[in-house]
């Protein structure tokens, strides 16, 4: 994969940068600038180089339409600040204000492109229509850095079109993302656990059918386990259940007892009656999840059982909550696993999204995971094994 230092000399270059600033609002003031603290180390290589820095990003999902609630004016404002520099915001993407921005922009000098969601053509799914935004973009530039790495999984013009029209080199963060998400996927130090949680069964197939290939040990919670409990014969209540998933789950399982991969499910799960942060829970045995219940964290004991098996792992690659975090009756199972990895000494990657939201709002120290990820869909696409075409553009 290409690096900044491939594109050689860049005093006085225009260079495009693609960042990740799709970062939390709240009345318009950002609530997590963490995306936008992820990109200075990039962004200050190319101004101590002597570059004239142009940044594309995107916020939230405005439709193709110019949406005043998802202008990236409050990024502008936050990098300024970060950065100790102004930092210029165009009024459009690649209109007549991001001509004149750029080109008013002197060496080490930072510019933004307002939110390049506002032109539909950034994420349209006729190619000839990527492309065209994709050489009003060239026209701005003489090289292209990529270092969003929450959207190198997509096929969109400020990430994949344009890398193959000038010059194109992947940023650090990006480079960091590979290189850390590759050394958990690819070559991990046994024993290798991955821990996997969140909602549904459904959006982890992939990564599951994939992984049951490669790992010692398979952890499950989250929403997700009252599947697998449901297909090992358990009653599961009121819980969240894929119904349609049973038999592919039911494969899995067999599947990990096949290749002696120790599949580890929770033995006990906190319940309540309803989905409220203030509802009254309780702690029962899986085999005993009460019909009027629903499981919402696993249990105590099975904090325990999945810490012990963790501290015993080199290499441990997790994705998603064990229980609804967000609500501190539920969260103590995905504190335990996150204080498991916090604690030991294994290589650790949490795979963005969900994850490292909980890592944050618990109140882990960051520094003592090997790696977080930036991009929760980008590091569940790499765990799938499948190919990431923003990234795909950046090699040789």
């Amino acid at each position: 994969m290409r690096s900044i230092d491939t594109l050689g000399d860049l005093r006085g270059k225009r260079v495009l940068v693609r960042s990740d600033f799709n970062v939390p609002l709240k009345d318009g003031v950002i609530t997590d600038d963490g995306r936008i603290r992820a990109a200075l180390p990039t962004l200050e290589k190319l101004v101590q180089a002597g570059a004239k820095v142009v940044v594309m990003a995107h916020l939230g999902r405005p439709k193709g339409t110019v949406d005043p609630a998802f202008s990236l004016a409050p990024v502008a404002q936050r990098l300024g600040e970060l950065i100790d520099a102004p930092v210029t915001l165009a009024g459009d993407t690649v209109g007549d204000s991001a001509k004149e921005t750029v080109a008013a922009l002197e060496e080490g000098q930072i510019a933004l492109l307002e939110n390049v969601r506002f032109d539909a053509r950034e994420t349209s799914k006729v190619d000839e229509e990527r492309e065209e935004l994709a050489r009003a973009y060239a026209e701005l530039g003489d090289a292209f850095v990529s270092d969003g790495f929450g959207v190198v999984h997509r096929k969109q013009a400020s990430v994949y079109d344009i890398a193959k029209l000038v010059p194109s080199a992947a940023g650090l963060l990006v480079v960091n993302e590979i290189e850390s998400l590759r050394k958990a996927t690819e070559e991990p130090e046994r024993p290798y656990a991955v821990v996997l949680g969140g909602s549904k069964v459904s959006d982890k197939l992939g990564v599951i059918a994939n992984l049951l290939k490669k790992a010692d040990m398979l952890f499950i919670g989250g929403g997700m386990v009252f599947t697998f409990l449901a297909a090992q014969g358990h009653s599961v209540g009121k819980s969240l259940l894929e119904e349609d998933q049973i038999d592919t789950v039911k494969a899995y399982i067999d599947e990990a007892k096949e290749r002696g991969v120790d599949l580890v499910l929770p033995t006990d799960v906190v319940v309540a009656p309803e989905f409220a942060a203030n509802a009254p829970s309780t702690v029962v045995s899986v085999d005993a999840i009460p019909a009027d219940q629903m499981g919402l964290d696993i249990g105590p004991e099975s904090q325990k059982l999945f810490a012990d098996k963790l501290a015993t792992a080199k290499t441990v690659a997790w994705n998603g909550p064990m229980g609804v975090f967000e609500f501190e009756a539920f969260a103590a199972g995905t504190a335990a696993v996150a204080k498991a990895l916090s604690d030991g000494s294994m290589f650790s990657v949490i795979g963005g999204g969900d994850s490292a939201a909980a890592v944050r709002t618990l109140g882990f120290d960051e520094s003592t995971f090997s790696h977080i990820s930036t991009g929760g869909g980008a590091s569940l696409e790499l765990l799938e094994g499948k190919v990431l075409p923003g990234i795909a553009v950046l090699e040789d």
